[in-house]
């Protein structure tokens, strides 16, 4: 069974062959290790040359880094995840409206970053948002949950 996105609703009792990575690729389990130290920066720093050299001490090191004091307030940020939720709740058939295979489009639904090229797929869904100059993007971005703009 081939399927463009995973958030069907559909309960698998298996795993489609599009998205079974060969062992040999699998992350080896026994091989991670943990972190304890992730980098915090706080973006309320006036220091922003400090800021800067953080930002890039964490990407060379780690690979990602946890932001503080980033003026978002949890309201925002709750509510974001609200209306994310409400996107992907949404029947399968208005999310499809916004499906692309195509990595240039800068609004699309997806699955994979190149479906066209990848053998394997990821096991996730995501909904690609360009979002700077804002008002060059938001008319694209999708009216469904009405919440969304």
């Amino acid at each position: 069974m081939d399927t463009k996105v995973i958030s069907t609703g559909v309960r698998y009792t298996s795993i489609p062959d599009s998205y079974v990575r060969p062992e040999s690729d699998r992350p080896k389990l026994s091989e991670v290790q943990d972190c304890d130290d992730v980098p915090i920066i706080d973006l309320g720093s006036e220091d922003r040359t400090s800021i800067v050299q953080q930002i890039g001490n964490a990407c060379l090191l780690y690979g990602f880094f946890q932001v503080i004091n980033h003026g978002v307030s949890m309201v925002a940020v709750e509510r974001m995840q609200e209306v994310a939720d409400e996107f992907f709740r949404l029947p399968v058939e208005e999310k499809m409206k916004l499906y692309s295979d195509d990595p240039a489009k800068t609004m699309r639904l997806s699955t994979s970053f190149n479906v066209k090229k990848e053998t394997v797929h990821n096991w996730r869904d995501y909904l690609r948002l360009h979002c700077y100059p804002l008002d060059q993007y938001v008319p694209e971005w999708p009216s469904n949950p009405s919440s969304f703009k």
